[in-house]
């Protein structure tokens, strides 16, 4: 993303063009799936009790989601952005305490506190301005698309148990766009097609394939065989993967401070996942 955006397409355009080239894979995938040899049909609609869930899972988990997450990507480097994402399994754990009243115990509590103290350091630290335009700013956006992400972890599970995986994600990514559309549709119309290379062309093929289509299909299947917790802590190995490919790619720093708060962050998140063996 930080290759095309927003130097070749501004953040909300791109958007907006991923979750519609993504919404039309999903309906291409949920027809074709209706039309194999021993497949179920299913239901097409939304029932009436179900639809303010699959609106806040769409608010959730695309509009604020994606939005304050491409937006904050333009404004700080992608290792921050990488790190702080690992906030979403930290703050499902605050929900859990808070929402279903689950016990907090002294590992958890260590956990909570090295994770967050890991945050801080991550936000406090300077980052050149070569790759950071207003980290600082986009530090906070990231961390607000990952209190969207919990939510939207809690709120569609439920609506596995309805429907399929594909007819979920369909109706998320359709309520998603139609919601995401007035934030996006001017920048979209300024974007240069004429002035794509190639490499800008096959990454825009990258980010909407792999970022998103297969990243949410592969996380809609995880949550309904898996569940939320375990899907959400594959999580874990992205600051890995972005934090080597931003060095040599993108070439940006990587700090002590970023290694000191990735260590804390990654501990924070194996104390709260961490489960006593009886």
């Amino acid at each position: 993303m930080k290759y095309i955006s927003p130097s070749i397409v501004k953040p909300y355009a791109l958007n907006l063009f991923r979750v519609g080239i993504s919404l039309v894979l999903f309906w291409v995938l949920w027809l074709l799936g209706r039309s194999l040899p021993g497949r179920q049909a299913g239901k097409a609609g939304i029932k009436k009790e179900h639809a303010g869930r699959f609106f806040l899972c769409a608010l959730t988990g695309i509009v604020i989601n994606q939005t304050l997450f491409i937006k904050g990507l333009t404004m700080t480097s992608t290792i921050h952005a990488s790190l702080l994402m690992l906030c979403t399994p930290l703050l499902i754990t605050v929900f859990a305490f808070w929402i279903l009243k689950e016990k907090l115990t002294a590992i958890k509590a260590i956990g909570l506190a090295s994770g967050i103290g890991g945050s801080v350091l991550l936000i406090m630290a300077k980052e050149s301005t070569t790759h950071a335009e207003n980290y600082l700013a986009g530090d906070v956006l990231i961390i607000i698309n990952a209190i969207s992400y919990a939510f939207y972890f809690i709120l569609v599970k439920p609506l596995m148990r309805q429907y399929h995986p594909v007819h979920v994600i369909r109706w998320v990514f359709t309520l998603g766009f139609i919601m995401i559309m007035p934030f996006g549709w001017m920048q979209f119309r300024e974007v240069q097609w004429l002035q794509f290379e190639w490499t800008h062309i096959a990454s825009l093929a990258f980010i909407v394939i792999g970022g998103t289509f297969l990243a949410y299909y592969f996380n809609i299947y995880g949550i309904q065989h898996l569940g939320a917790g375990v899907t959400g802590s594959y999580i874990y190995t992205q600051p890995i993967f972005t934090a080597v490919i931003a060095t040599l790619i993108l070439h940006e720093p990587l700090t002590w401070q970023k290694i000191v708060a990735g260590v804390m962050i990654f501990a924070g998140v194996f104390l709260v996942s961490f489960k006593r063996v009886s």
